[in-house]
């Protein structure tokens, strides 16, 4: 019959061992140690991955504790749809490591890639803000590990913690304006070209 785990089982095979040999063991080998050791490491990527993105860059150590209790994790397999185009829009996406593209899948025949994103990259925050539809599919083009931040969490943080909330919704009013201050350039940029070839 299959034992089933217990977390009194690593401490019961310590004890066996110390009891067999007469030593007690190294305890950078225990099993429990490993347990919690994998704990730290989940906990200490999320932070990590949380920091690179300008939403929670220059959040303090006790501000990210508080996110890293709220967001999900969740593995893709490679071709797997995250979101589609056209979904409700629930929140943003921070890439652990992967790879994601943002797709027009309007005519499926001919689909247009808008965007080829990798590890530290996010998206889909304008959905933090505006309960709209998904304008695009993300697609998940390789084996990825996602963290996920979604509106309801948002909320919760603004009326459990409203420094920690209003600092979000400040940095992400700073993304959107950089975008579309980009957007604009982008723009004149291409009317100046246009304007050159006419004449």
């Amino acid at each position: 019959m299959m034992q089933r785990f217990s977390p009194i089982m690593p401490f019961r095979y310590w004890l066996d061992i110390s009891y067999k040999t007469g030593e007690l063991p190294d305890m950078k080998n225990a099993i429990w140690e490993n347990i919690f050791k994998r704990g730290n490491e989940a906990r200490s990527e999320t932070a990590t991955a949380l920091r690179n993105v300008p939403v929670f860059a220059d959040f303090s150590k006790r501000e990210l504790r508080e996110v890293e209790r709220i967001v999900h994790h969740r593995d893709f397999k490679a071709g797997e749809i995250i979101f589609r185009q056209g979904d409700p829009g629930l929140g943003m996406y921070i890439i652990i490591q992967g790879d994601v593209q943002i797709v027009n899948n309007e005519n499926p025949d001919n689909p247009i890639i808008y965007s080829e994103l990798t590890d530290g990259d996010f998206f889909g925050d304008l959905a933090l803000v505006d309960d709209a539809s998904r304008s695009a599919t993300a697609l998940s083009s390789g084996e990825t590990r996602l963290i996920s931040f979604f509106r309801p969490e948002l909320q919760d943080i603004i009326t459990r913690f409203p420094a920690i909330g209003n600092k979000v919704l400040m940095n992400l009013a700073k993304v959107i304006a950089s975008r579309l201050r980009k957007t604009n350039d982008y723009l004149s940029a291409a009317q100046k070209a246009q304007s050159g070839d006419e004449n």
